[in-house]
């Protein structure tokens, strides 16, 4: 299986990929911003926007990612990473197809703390109720900031609607595996960003790889959530643009 993905620009390939709470829409403006200095590719994994959530044998994110790469002739790429996508930038850096990281309130080697665990457990205790609505509007009102604008809370609770769709569709349930992670072997520049208003263990977590990963540098913002991108994009778009 191919997962889907588009590409559009020239020069420098970046490579965008998308939280667990969205798919490559809540890249949108920065697709646009991008596209204009660089190769930039975007991708939904397995289960997400326009990819189906299908897999005859266990598979990775970051093994599909990098099959999308080599058919595209891309051996080196600048990650962007959201959210649990952060751990696919990360293993596709060990793999050595990353030149430059921007990791967005990433999640990374940290156990799951009180507070993410309560999250997860509200979130599966709707979904087996039934109440796909209400799943999709509590990862809105859990993660996005103050500065998120109606039409970003719109946007995040149909993407994650779409996804728990497909996802709660699939029979049989593919098995999805994670590949080894040693943050000392992620020697490339790396920019990792926290949100002040986002949960405490993605602030943890963010913090962490700053310290771990041999060429870190932390960046915290005030004003974001957990998905700045789709809270302030045009603030992203120049953090972007000025970092790659």
């Amino acid at each position: 299986m191919t997962i889907w993905y588009e590409e559009r620009g020239a020069g420098e390939p970046v490579v965008l990929l998308h939280s667990s709470a969205a798919d490559s829409g809540m890249w949108d403006a920065q697709w646009e911003a991008l596209s204009a200095r660089f190769r930039v590719i975007k991708v939904d994994f397995r289960g997400y926007g326009h990819s189906p959530y299908a897999a005859r044998e266990p598979y990775s994110d970051a093994g599909d990612v990098a099959k999308v790469l080599a058919a595209l002739g891309v051996t080196r790429a600048a990650m962007v990473g959201s959210s649990g996508a952060g751990r696919t930038a990360l293993e596709l850096a060990c793999a050595g197809l990353a030149g430059r990281l921007v990791l967005l309130n990433p999640i990374s080697t940290l156990e799951p703390t009180p507070d993410l665990r309560a999250y997860w457990q509200e979130e599966n205790r709707l979904l087996e109720q039934g109440d796909v609505e209400g799943a999709a509007e509590l990862n809105a009102r859990t993660l996005l900031g103050p500065e998120a604008t109606d039409e970003a809370w719109r946007r995040l609770v149909a993407m994650q609607r779409h996804a728990f769709e497909l996802q709660l569709a699939a029979d049989p349930e593919p098995e999805q595996v994670e590949g080894e992670l040693t943050l000392a072997q992620v020697d490339v520049p790396a920019l990792v960003v926290a949100g002040a208003h986002d949960l405490p263990y993605f602030r943890d977590s963010a913090r962490h790889l700053a310290r771990e990963l041999p060429q870190a540098r932390l960046l915290e913002l005030e004003w974001a959530g957990h998905l700045p991108a789709l809270e302030r994009p045009e603030e992203i778009n120049g953090l972007l643009l000025d970092y790659l």
